[in-house]
């Protein structure tokens, strides 16, 4: 299939052609006839399965149709919702990399959180085509008349997942109160979780489900190992697999911003370049960071889930689940970030004997079975602790096991806030 088969405009074949896509992928194939034919769309994609053209194409495709009786920067056509700034800076690029094609002009704005509102207050005078945003910074360019969301055609929530898992219900709520009855929504998450088909099922009208599911000989060639060690002793580990290993680029996930210093910091001491990223950091720091990081001026990012949401490290061969994910869609998030692009990749996950429990249900929830291994010198010693004989389960409980009373009051919330909006 070619992208002049699937009905988009002579202009975008050629927009595309000039960027250098050759064929649309899976969920390209599969989303955009779908999109332009007006329908609402639901899909299942990953990170780098192109979904951003997936939707950016039929958006465009709309507004260039409408453009004969629409001026330039005429009230916002197509509103693009993402969880993390990276994210909003990646695909608000990707769309202008595509409009830079086009034989008239089309504005995108990318707001986010994080840095002063003012610049992008004054970028938007005059109004927007397309906007890219993450929810909260969008509400308060609203609140702040700034911008004017109530003609919208086009809704996109991209990594729908991410958008509840950070938090962002309410806000989304807010968001589609302020839009117009009558308008296409494209909905992409990697996961569906109860939440988020909550959310999908209140939000969209008879949508066409599409996945974009990988050939075999496309499935991404990671490696998973999971390691007995000690709790006290992964620091060390660390180091030692680092050094021996002569890993040039490591990506290690930890649980609090806390440990994200921590574990730098001792890396440091032991000659190795590394850095903290975790949600404090401003946002030039971050920019600066992962520049350091992507151009291999840093070895190791010690990074915790929400500060590396949104993040995308060409041929990173390395992630270390320092600390084990909450849950089982986190740990796939997580080892996705590596065998990307068809390399090959490593996901190494430090499991102790109090952690053991855990990370079973992972791999029972995941299908999946990663063999225990020991490294010489740091075979472990301690044993589990009791479990809780009401629940048999460490500790009060792992997430993942049965629902905890902030995610059944998350799904609530998600469902009262997209029942409102429906009946608008």
């Amino acid at each position: 299939m070619s992208f002049s088969s699937l009905g988009l405009a002579p202009s975008l074949i050629n927009a595309v052609t000039e960027i250098g896509y050759t064929e649309p992928t899976a969920i390209q194939s599969a989303a955009i006839p779908a999109a332009l034919r007006g329908d609402d769309v639901l899909g299942a994609a990953q990170t780098g399965s192109g979904k951003t053209a997936a939707f950016a194409l039929p958006m465009l495709n709309a507004l260039l149709a409408k453009r004969g009786a629409r001026a330039a920067g005429q009230g916002v056509h197509g509103l693009v919702l993402v969880p993390t700034r990276e994210l909003a800076a990646q695909v608000g690029e990707a769309i202008r990399a595509l409009v830079q094609h086009l034989p008239v002009p089309v504005k995108v704005s990318i707001v986010f959180g994080g840095v002063s509102i003012n610049p992008q207050m004054m970028a938007l005078r005059g109004g927007a085509d397309i906007v890219v945003a993450t929810p909260g910074r969008l509400l308060d360019l609203v609140d702040h008349n700034a911008l004017d969301i109530s003609s919208a055609a086009t809704l996109v929530l991209d990594e729908a997942d991410r958008l509840l898992d950070m938090g962002f219900t309410e806000e989304i709520g807010r968001i589609l109160a302020l839009l117009p009855a009558r308008r296409q929504n494209l909905f992409f998450s990697a996961t569906f979780p109860s939440a988020v088909q909550t959310l999908a099922h209140h939000l969209l009208r008879n949508p066409v489900r599409v996945e974009a599911a990988s050939a075999p000989e496309h499935e991404p060639d990671i490696a998973q190992r999971a390691i007995a060690v000690d709790a006290v002793r992964r620091q060390v580990l660390l180091k030692h697999l680092i050094k021996e290993n002569k890993w040039s680029r490591v990506l290690v996930f930890v649980a609090t911003k806390y440990a994200s210093e921590h574990v730098a910091e001792k890396l440091r001491r032991n000659g190795i370049r590394a850095e903290a990223f975790h949600g404090d950091f401003s946002q030039g720091a971050r920019t600066e960071v992962l520049a350091d990081f992507k151009n291999s001026r840093l070895q190791v990012l010690v990074a915790t889930d929400v500060a590396a949401r949104g993040i995308d490290i060409v041929q990173l061969p390395v992630v270390v689940n320092f600390d084990l994910p909450r849950a089982p869609a986190e740990y796939t998030h997580r080892i996705g970030r590596t065998g990307r692009a068809g390399a090959s990749g490593m996901a190494v996950s430090f499991v102790s004997a109090e952690t053991e429990a855990h990370f079973r249900l992972i791999e029972k929830r995941l299908g999946i079975r990663v063999p225990r291994e020991q490294v010489a010198g740091f075979e472990p010693v301690e044993t589990a602790p009791v479990a809780h004989p009401a629940t048999d389960i460490v500790n009060g409980g792992i997430k993942g096991a049965r629902k905890s009373k902030k995610d059944k009051l998350r799904e609530a919330a998600a469902a009262a806030a997209t029942r409102a909006a429906a009946s608008e």
